[in-house]
């Protein structure tokens, strides 16, 4: 056991920051001397003096075997890991390398429909083609939850040469799916199951949470520790466990999508966070799910609302209360630290809602959708923070602008019902030559963007795919119900870039 109240990282950056001597290495601003003044005037100086580069005391991030080796090895402890490796790039790099380090040009790997941004990035980065498994979807929720096992055994049966799996637990909502169960049937190919654990970091830290992908049998997980821990943004970190990764690989992948340069006040926050939680941990998750558990009760109990329960609900009522899938193949635990209103009973879009309750009402949620807004409740959450939530819906649900909203419609149910639809991997259409065509002319024809409503970074369309009509219907609907699309070149929707097809290529879409 190691000493869990050491911070070797952040004490070394504290004694290198504080030491007194003539700087002549990068970055220029040389400890803050030379920093703009208004910076300054937002920040203060300390945070300035402790941006420092790759000094001898505080080691090296490619090749650690000083303080960010022991803090790593304090942080894969914490966490439940073999091994950690310490990101400042986000989850982003770390689902990237995770592609790069299991799969090759041409190479198959199995993963959600659903996936992040960041995973068609690696696609593309490693010329691996997708196999892509239709999340289990509820309609009466209009959410998209995980992946099945069932899904996963018929998608490894079919393509038995894949090099691995990936799936997203928990997903933007808190939904968990299987991972235990996945697990198993992916091992029996002797091949990983990757997991983008992004928003799961606190997992390991209260018995009350879903069970932690590693836990569960993942072989490898990435977690934002800065989306629901006390990390600076960025901060992330990557763990895995057995011994069906190579190490090696994972290191050199991890090397072509790092800066070279990584931010010290970034990895120091790691070290200080995970310090925090193994410490405190357990106290801190109580106090946040006592405080979650008050959020949803309390909105639950206002008319024209309803909230993603924990517990199955045997009668839920569409338009207040409480509702529950838990139970399903897709959906056997829930983030009780995420709260998901569904505000269509009030005749209002996620959109309009989440516009009212920040510019009304003070209140900011993390994500909105057609259906729902959706709120991160972490140890940083206060009991005002909560009266005030809960004060923004009850005021809500009188407004005066409901005519601003629709009414609860589910636009496209089959929006991922989509995943036969790769023609060509991401990598080869994302380099392939392009044309611009207007949106309405694009159906049938091969994608050359990611394009995703953002957050939460989904991709609707990917570089490879065939453009279908309902794809287009549901990105046109979220931005004239006031979402923002992001990863097109054309901001307002109205182009997109798909592969050029050559003369002899007439028929390509159609029969290839």
């Amino acid at each position: 056991m190691l000493n869990q109240n050491q911070t070797p990282l952040l004490d070394t950056l504290k004694v290198c920051a504080e030491r007194p001597h003539a700087s002549f290495y990068t970055p220029g601003h040389k400890q803050g001397v030379g920093i703009s003044p208004k910076l300054v005037d937002v920040f203060g100086k300390a945070v300035f003096r402790a941006d420092l580069p790759e000094l001898t005391e505080l080691d090296n991030l490619f090749a650690p075997s000083g303080v960010i080796q022991q803090a790593q090895q304090l942080a894969a402890e914490a966490f439940g890991a073999s091994h950690t490796w310490f990101l400042v790039n986000g989850s982003t790099c770390g689902i990237e390398a995770a592609i790069l380090a299991t799969c090759g040009t041409g190479d198959k790997i199995i993963l959600p429909r659903n996936v992040h941004s960041s995973a068609i990035a690696g696609l593309i980065l490693s010329g691996a083609m997708p196999v892509f498994v239709n999340p289990e979807y509820d309609s009466v929720l209009d959410i998209a939850h995980s992946i099945t096992p069932t899904a996963v055994k018929a998608a490894l049966e079919q393509h038995p040469d894949a090099k691995a799996v990936m799936m997203v637990y928990p997903t933007y909502y808190g939904v968990c799916g299987d991972v235990n169960a996945i697990a198993q049937i992916t091992h029996q190919y002797n091949i990983p199951l990757l997991v983008d654990e992004a928003h799961g970091a606190h997992f390991a830290f209260h018995p009350q949470l879903p069970t932690p992908a590693l836990q569960a049998g993942a072989d490898l997980t990435v977690q934002s520790i800065h989306k629901t821990l006390g990390a600076m943004t960025q901060a992330s970190m990557l763990h895995i466990q057995g011994e069906r990764i190579d190490r090696d690989r994972l290191s050199k992948a991890l090397q072509l999508v790092q800066s070279t340069s990584p931010s010290y006040v970034l990895l120091a926050s790691l070290d200080a966070a995970r310090q925090q939680m193994a410490l405190h941990g357990k106290e801190l998750i109580s106090r946040t799910l006592q405080l979650a558990d008050e959020a949803r009760r309390r909105i639950a109990q206002i008319p024209g609302l309803w909230v993603l329960n924990p517990t199955p609900n045997p009668s839920p009522l569409r338009g207040t209360g409480t509702v529950s899938a838990m139970g399903s193949p897709g959906f056997v635990a829930l983030d009780q630290t995420r709260l998901t209103v569904n505000v269509s009973g009030l005749g209002l879009t996620g959109f309009a809602a989440e516009e009212i309750l920040d510019q009304q009402f003070g209140v900011t949620a993390e994500f909105a959708s057609l259906q729902h807004l959706t709120f991160i409740i972490s140890l940083g959450n206060t009991q005002d923070d909560i009266e005030q939530l809960v004060q923004a819906f009850t005021k809500l649900a009188p407004s005066p602008l409901k005519e601003r909203g629709f009414g609860g419609e589910v636009l496209c149910n089959d929006l991922f019902k989509i995943g036969d639809s790769m023609r060509i991997s991401p990598r080869e259409a994302f380099f392939a030559t392009t044309e611009t065509l207007p949106i309405q002319e694009t159906t049938e024809s091969i994608c050359a963007e990611i394009v995703c409503p953002y957050p939460p970074g989904i991709p609707v369309l990917m570089p490879g795919e065939v453009i279908i009509k309902p794809a287009l219907e549901y990105l046109q609907h979220i931005q004239a119900m006031g979402g923002f699309i992001s990863g097109c070149a054309d901001a307002n929707l109205k182009t997109l870039k798909v592969v050029k097809a050559k003369p002899y290529q007439h028929s390509y879409y159609q029969h290839r």
